[in-house]
């Protein structure tokens, strides 16, 4: 890779998301730093080119972008606050996992610090990380998502979503909402079988397939819920058809706790309790969208 203006990068956290992220920027050329609370975690980036800090204080003044991925937002501040004067003037993207309004607290700090800020939500594991099927979203100082926009393509797709810098962060955990629900479903599938003697891994066998299957169905559901209109057209079912009363008593029948398929009976039985039996099972969404 050619090098950018992005040059010289430090990057402050070593677990094994900001491991992968320190060293897809070393093999691109960049004169990178690292640093880790723990020591022990540098050794190999060091032999591929890194340089490790001795100090955040060294590691930001060596940089000119400075890439955070720490445990919370409360790790963020710990590590940056004591050192907000160096960071004025320079770069910092934010690629810890934080909530919206974090996010956009940590873009006020970084604003009356004189600190160029863009916030990040990493939609990879680490081993994905410079692969195809890794993308970020973005979101804060557009200016330094464009400009860095090559450092950053280092990692997946970029993904920019504009200047409210809580945006990557929701959309973010909005997907990842949907991430465990689904292995809640798989979790519950697997103990609901374990009584007949199918184990875990067979019944994977089973559900990867169906499960990527239903993904189809996104986007009719998604048509139905922005027209707000729940009658049912096509092949729609009913939220009286999908009522899972059976489910949950198949479940106990098996020994086991059905509480993940009856969070999603309750949102039926709201919605049909109000009189809208007849109607879509889309229409859940109105059991829990914001008022």
């Amino acid at each position: 890779m050619t090098k950018t203006e992005t040059n010289r990068v430090s990057l402050l956290g070593l677990g094994a998301m900001g491991h992968a992220l320190a060293a897809a920027v070393v093999a691109a050329g960049h004169d990178t730093t690292v640093w880790n609370r723990s020591e022990g975690k540098a050794g190999d980036l060091v032999k591929q080119g890194a340089v490790e800090a001795s100090s955040v204080g060294a590691a930001v003044r060596a940089a000119d972008v400075v890439v955070v991925c720490l445990f919370d937002h409360e790790s963020v501040h710990e590590v940056l606050d004591p050192h907000a004067a160096d960071l004025a003037g320079r770069v910092v993207v934010n690629l810890t996992t934080t909530s919206p309004d974090q996010s956009r607290e940590l873009t006020t700090w970084a604003a009356a610090a004189g600190i160029r800020y863009l916030d990040g939500g990493i939609m990879a594991v680490p081993h994905m990380i410079g692969k195809p099927g890794s993308s970020i979203f973005y979101s804060g100082d557009t200016a330094v998502f464009e400009q860095h926009r090559a450092l950053l393509d280092l990692w997946g797709a970029s993904i920019f979503y504009g200047e409210d810098a809580g945006l990557a962060s929701l959309y973010d955990i909005a997907l990842l909402a949907g991430m465990y629900v689904m292995w809640a479903g798989f979790i519950h599938g697997a103990a609901m079988v374990a009584p007949s003697g199918m184990s875990a891994r067979d019944f994977a066998k089973l559900a990867a397939p169906w499960q990527s299957a239903m993904t189809a169905s996104f986007a009719g559901l998604a048509e139905v819920i922005d027209s707000g209109d729940y009658t049912l057209k096509g092949d729609d079912q009913s939220l009286e058809f999908s009522d899972l009363t059976k489910m949950v008593e198949a479940s106990r029948a098996q020994g086991m706790d059905p509480v993940a398929v009856e969070m999603v009976q309750e949102l039926m039985r709201r919605q049909i309790d109000a009189g809208f039996g007849k109607e879509s099972v889309a229409r859940i969404y109105e059991s829990v969208r914001a008022r």
